[in-house]
């Protein structure tokens, strides 16, 4: 595995994976964006479905660009990103200063996969109550069309607006099961880490078996791998996961309020009326835009991680090189 002693750009190591995740975010988003509205869209929606994913997506993304144009594709893309950049930067923020607490000042310390379940979860619950305001706005604003009179302007009109009219209770809607979607990032990173940790294993014995020494610009593994990994992991962690998300966005639904008021109702309906079929709408849609969102995510987010931590390594050198403290 990587040196977790190596030195950091920021003041901390974990400022330096703070920068790197907020950074995947805004890229991740500005990337995938018309499909997520898309999404939300099929979630919240309860009219039957026709077969075909593909069709029905590529439909609804030309109905909404013939209706409201390339801006409306674009629609939310302020919360979404403020909501992806923010809810990547404290999840890696938090989710490394507990492997740094969890793994001491041992070089040699090896974290167990219920250790790294743990500390995703510990990490992702602290980001889900602090970012759930934010996914409100970005929920009302993806159902609602710009011409709405009830519609957010954008991220901050949309937050003060719900705080006026609803209270902390409104901003906070659905935080139940955003606790309970930390399983889903929680199963997925303890399986990306352990799929990480297995490439550099047979990295090093590359190394090892050629004579060389990992230089700093070796700690990382290819992009292909970084792809592949992030994608095998969000793919089993969303297959266990999935009709939460369903079930919450329904209840952020404004527009549906009177149908889903709360979690227990929102279960009972969707599952009298639309079946077992129901907690999984949006699912072909979510496949199409979260594999590729979360690859390009992670991707990014390791190549950020390494430029900084490369780049550490070279001002450290420079530093001591010139025999200044």
């Amino acid at each position: 595995m990587p040196n977790k002693h190596q030195p950091s750009f920021f003041p901390t190591a974990a400022l330096d994976h703070a920068a790197a995740g907020l950074g995947a975010g805004v890229v991740a988003v500005l990337c995938m964006h018309p499909l997520d509205l898309l999404k939300v869209k099929f979630q919240v929606s309860t009219e039957k479905l026709q077969a075909g994913i593909g069709k029905q997506m590529w439909t609804s993304l030309r109905d909404i660009k013939a209706e409201q144009g390339w801006k409306g594709l674009y629609r939310g893309v302020g919360p979404n990103v403020v909501g992806n950049a923010s809810s990547w930067g404290l999840y890696f923020l938090f989710y490394n200063m507990l492997k740094k607490r969890a793994s001491g000042d041992d070089l040699n310390f090896r974290m167990s996969p219920g250790a790294y379940l743990l500390c995703s979860a510990q990490a992702s619950a602290v980001t889900a109550i602090m970012t759930n305001p934010i996914w409100v706005v970005k929920v009302r604003m993806f159902t609602t069309r710009a011409d709405d009179p009830t519609s957010y302007r954008g991220c901050w009109h949309g937050l003060t607006s719900i705080w006026r009219t609803e209270g902390m209770r409104g901003l906070w809607k659905g935080t139940e099961l955003a606790l309970v979607g930390v399983s889903n990032g929680a199963i997925q990173f303890m399986a990306y880490e352990e799929m990480k940790r297995w490439g550099f294993e047979q990295k090093h014995k590359q190394f090892a078996k050629a004579g060389k020494t990992m230089a700093p610009e070796d700690d990382k593994l290819s992009n292909t791998a970084y792809t592949v990994m992030s994608g095998a992991s969000k793919l089993f962690a969303l297959a266990t996961t999935y009709p939460y998300q369903v079930i919450r966005s329904r209840i952020q639904n404004n527009a549906t309020v009177h149908l889903y008021p709360d979690i227990p109702t929102t279960i009972k309906r969707t599952w009298k009326v639309e079946g077992i079929q129901g907690f999984y709408r949006g699912l072909g849609i979510n496949l199409v835009r979260v594999l590729p969102g979360t690859c390009v995510t992670f991707v990014v987010y390791e190549n950020l991680a390494w430029l900084l931590r490369t780049t550490a390594a070279r001002r450290q050198e420079a530093l001591e090189s010139s025999g200044l403290p």
